[in-house]
């Protein structure tokens, strides 16, 4: 334990009395065997009912995590309602439903209105979601709380709300910009496609599109954490909008350097590559083998998912661990406690891709173990730093509000490292 001295205050100004800092290492005492046992009953299940096992899979997961999940040596609990969790995801189911019914028979009005009634009603769910996760999760018996107005939630989302116009003017400014296609062009026509001036009003739109994904993130870290609340304390951050562009900006810079690099190998190995695909399919007439043409547009589409997956693989792991270390680098507990990370972002990287291998070639069986490995990295490369020690800081929450500083450590954990 060391005491913090007091720092800016005048010399004649009397110090305050140190405090003494503990600090908690976060610890996860489970086993991917023991976890993949949970996982494949959960599947089995899931499979044999169409889904409808679903929230007691998600409930029995959350319960394996959080209570193997220790914070300055204390597991967390899940105390989740499963009857919440089910009545909320027959809402979901009969939603979609709806909107399968009306595209299915042609109701275009109703399709469109239950579009728009979805669109606004998803602040209310993320809002919904975080005030029962809060309230499901307890630390030595106490909770957390999500304070966070409605209106909060929903000033938060107006990037969401910008994407819809936004794209409209885009696709105005292309209608405009790009020169129309002939319907039937000739066989030695000249067609024209997207002008430059078109293809950089793309680009912008596809920027501005992502500062707003990049916004809706920020906001919504940022009210979790500063609207959370236990006693008298509140949670706060450090952090601006442009740290974290500055981490997406690096993602897609890394995601660029690995679509680059496999357009360098691609050209070495074309011959190869496209002898082989000629040789299976390119003797085949679509118009008399539509056999082989529904073969070769099923293997065109999972060659290019499993491309898309694996090229995207290094920067989104990238993007999880920075932001992830980033965040939990500047969270606060009012003037109790503090988080620091220090998670190494080229090995968590290269875990992610070797996992997504695995899971690959295991045909999805090495899922769990891929979960566990990933889950354990991050959670004990946090240390939970408490001023005045743990136990006085339990018992000033108790006094001051029942359910104060444990699900603020709990969920504070939970809500990031669990899902």
């Amino acid at each position: 334990m060391h005491p913090h001295p007091a720092s800016g205050a005048a010399e004649s100004a009397p110090s305050p009395a140190p405090r003494d800092t503990e600090a908690y290492p976060l610890e996860f005492t489970g086993s991917a065997g023991a976890y993949f046992r949970v996982w494949i009953v959960n599947l089995l299940l899931c499979c044999v009912t169409v889904g409808i096992y679903t929230p007691w899979a998600r409930r029995r997961t959350a319960q394996y995590f959080y209570s193997h999940t220790l914070v300055a040596h204390s597991p967390l609990e899940f105390t989740g309602r499963l009857r919440s969790m089910v009545l909320g995801f027959v809402l979901v189911l009969l939603l979609l439903l709806a909107r399968d019914i009306a595209s299915i028979t042609g109701q275009k009005l109703v399709v469109t209105l239950l579009l728009l009634a979805a669109a606004a009603l998803v602040p209310w769910a993320w809002g919904s979601a975080m005030r029962f996760r809060f309230r499901a999760t307890r630390w030595r018996g106490l909770r957390l709380q999500f304070a966070a107005r409605w209106r909060e939630v929903y000033r938060a989302s107006w990037p969401l709300w910008m994407l819809v116009p936004l794209w409209w003017v885009l696709l105005l400014g292309l209608k405009w910009l790009a020169p129309e296609m002939p319907n039937a062009p000739e066989p030695n026509e000249k067609t024209t496609g997207v002008t430059p001036a078109g293809g950089a009003w793309l680009l912008l739109g596809l920027v501005l599109t992502l500062l707003c994904i990049i916004r809706i993130d920020y906001n919504c870290k940022n009210l979790l954490v500063c609207k959370a609340r236990w006693g008298a304390e509140q949670g706060h951050w450090k952090l601006v909008y442009m740290d974290f562009v500055k981490v997406w900006l690096a993602s897609v810079a890394l995601f660029m350097l690995c679509v680059l690099g496999f357009w360098a190998l691609s050209v070495v190995l074309t011959g190869q590559l496209f002898g082989v695909l000629a040789w299976l399919f390119g003797r085949a007439d679509p118009r008399t083998d539509p056999l082989s043409l529904v073969l070769t547009m099923l293997i065109i589409y999972i060659v290019g998912a499993l491309l898309a997956l694996l090229l995207s693989a290094p920067a989104r792991a990238y993007r999880e661990a920075r932001m992830f270390q980033l965040v939990w680098n500047h969270i606060g507990i009012g003037q109790v406690a503090r988080f620091k990370c220090r998670l190494a972002i080229g090995r968590y990287v290269l875990l992610r891709i070797r996992n997504l291998l695995l899971v690959l070639l295991t045909l999805g069986f090495y899922r769990p173990y891929a979960r566990v490995s990933e889950y354990r990295m991050r959670l004990e490369s946090v240390t939970l730093y408490v001023n005045g020690g743990v136990e006085q800081v339990v018992g000033a929450m108790v006094r001051q509000q029942p359910g104060g500083l444990g699900d603020a450590l709990a969920d504070a954990v939970g809500l990031d490292l669990i899902g």
